[in-house]
């Protein structure tokens, strides 16, 4: 007799529920760009997606409050000049945010708190170097203001943010790069290429340490470092049937499991929960959200369940687990993009009946603050992400995680580049430039100005833009009053000229009538004298 052992697992009854409409996002002209990008970028204090703009590329960037039909003309990030492909929120600063365009540009912006209030047009840094369209941009997990990008013209560069300089290029790519991504601390670097190989990259030396093939399909392939140094990758085998893949970095040949899904041809993003070590698995025009575990006894990745929608996605963002509401058990929470413009939000939690804090559900998980600097990284420092526990900063009002005050991107000013009291702060380094609105001191201290010169000139180009609107439509008042009074007095021209008219014609008439009246009266009083003359005859 035979028994059916079921694992042990805390995540085996892991459900999504979808939120209300009125819960979520509306009325979003979603980009339709056929790059395989999520479209969705999050943290705990904005929602990020690209959408559809007409001359040149935008996303939207939306406080998480600003729930419901978002107005056909909120105010856009829209400074680059092509579309934009790929968008990455700071992991050390919730108000920085990168994207890479069609236009050949990276660039960095500051959101402001509460969110935009006009179109953003100015980034806090222009990344320059790529010579074709930029498709990716990845932050460093543990280094401060160090920024990856790769193009179509199969380049990969680290920069430094902070001074706009690049750190390492890695050009041994023989074709497009799809994905990359840093292990846990950073000293690794994996990526996959069009060539339908793995590579391991030193990212500091931009040595190759080891390659291998990847998945046989021609379709875009992934692949993300796990926390304990495995690597999970998805992609298509020769008959295009998506598959995923475990593998150990220094045996990249031979995969620990390789396991076929299904036959649906949109590429499958794995987005990763590091605390809990689940791996959701989001394609693109799939209605279907699948997550599995990862364990350390076999078959390794377990399957858990699959959240069905109906409608199908078009692109998904994760929060981190600082965002997440932990008073409900939440473990995951999902941005979704359907085709009709709508964001879905869809919220994954473990049922728990206790209200108390679960801890082992909550590890401590990742921090907003840099472990090291970029110099420091360049140097060779390795250092694991700083971490926290959730329980210490839970706010049951909010019902998650409370951000911390905005913090600046400070950019360093190059002398020789920018004039002296220049509002913006460039530099340029291996072909790249920087600019930025800097309002601290040159000895880094504390802000020497709450305004720039930049700042002033451009509230002295809206108060003149103003000025000349009030001039126009005062001249534009008065010619109407002027048309108005000479219709006024034309009318009472024509009125006076009226009673004229008839006051004449009147007069004239009582003359007649008297004149009639006098003649009769004469002849009445001759008839009787002619009688009497008769008679004396």
């Amino acid at each position: 007799m035979s028994f059916r052992v079921v694992r042990s697992s805390k995540f085996r009854h892991v459900y999504g529920q979808s939120l209300k409409r009125e819960q979520c996002y509306d009325n979003i002209r979603v980009s339709k760009s056929s790059w395989d990008s999520t479209f969705c970028a999050v943290n705990p204090k904005f929602l990020a997606i690209i959408v559809e703009s007409a001359g040149g590329g935008a996303f939207i960037v939306l406080p998480h409050n600003k729930v419901g039909r978002i107005a056909a003309d909120h105010p856009l990030v829209g400074g680059h000049k092509g579309p934009v492909l790929d968008i990455a929120w700071c992991p050390h600063n919730d108000n920085v945010i990168a994207s890479g365009s069609e236009d050949c540009v990276v660039k960095v912006w500051q959101i402001p708190d509460g969110g935009l209030s006009r179109t953003l047009t100015e980034p806090v840094v222009d990344l320059v170097f790529h010579q074709r369209r930029v498709g990716l941009v990845l932050w460093h997990p543990s280094a401060l203001n160090v920024l990856l990008t790769a193009g179509s013209d199969n380049q990969v560069v680290i920069w430094n943010v902070g001074t706009g300089e690049i750190l390492v290029h890695i050009n041994s790519h023989p074709d497009i790069v799809y994905s990359a991504c840093f292990n846990w601390d950073g000293s690794k670097l994996v990526t996959t290429c069009k060539d339908k190989k793995i590579r391991i990259y030193d990212p500091r030396t931009a040595e190759l340490e080891s390659e291998a093939m990847c998945h046989e399909g021609s379709k875009a392939t992934r692949a993300i470092f796990l926390r304990h140094g495995l690597i999970f990758t998805t992609g298509f085998n020769r008959s295009s049937e998506r598959q995923y893949s475990l593998r150990a970095p220094d045996a990249l040949n031979e995969p620990i499991v390789m396991v076929e899904l299904d036959t649906s041809n949109g590429v499958m993003f794995p987005l990763y929960d590091a605390d809990t070590n689940l791996i959701y698995l989001c394609g693109k025009g799939d209605s279907v959200i699948r997550y599995f575990e990862v364990t350390p006894e076999p078959p390794f990745v377990h399957y858990i369940n699959t959240f069905q929608t109906p409608d199908p996605q078009r692109g998904i963002g994760l929060m981190p687990k600082r965002g997440c509401d932990v008073t409900t058990c939440e473990i995951a929470k999902f941005y979704r993009l359907n085709n009709n413009g709508l964001c879905q939000v869809i919220s994954m939690t473990v049922p728990r009946k206790s209200d108390l804090f679960q801890e082992d559900l909550y590890p401590d998980t990742l921090a907003e603050d840099a472990a090291i600097t970029a110099e420091e990284w360049v140097e060779g420092k390795d250092a694991d992400p700083l971490t926290f526990s959730l329980k210490d900063r839970v706010s049951i009002v909010q019902g998650g995680y409370v951000s911390s005050a905005n913090k600046t991107l400070g950019v360093k000013k190059n002398p020789l580049s920018i004039p002296r009291g220049a509002g913006g702060a460039g530099s340029s380094s291996g072909g790249n430039h920087a600019s930025a609105n800097n309002n601290e001191s040159s000895d880094g201290g504390a802000p020497a100005a709450v305004f720039s010169e930049k700042d002033h000139r451009n509230i002295l180009d809206e108060i003149r833009k103003l000025k000349a609107i009030i001039v126009k439509q005062e001249n534009r008042i008065r010619a109407l009053e002027a048309k108005v009074s000479a219709s006024n007095g034309d009318e009472t021209d024509a009125r006076n000229s009226n009673k004229n008219g008839s006051g004449g014609q009147t007069a004239a008439g009582s003359d007649s009538h008297a004149s009639e009246s006098a003649n009769d009266r004469a002849s009445t009083s001759t008839a009787p004298a002619a009688d009497n003359a008769h008679d004396d005859d």
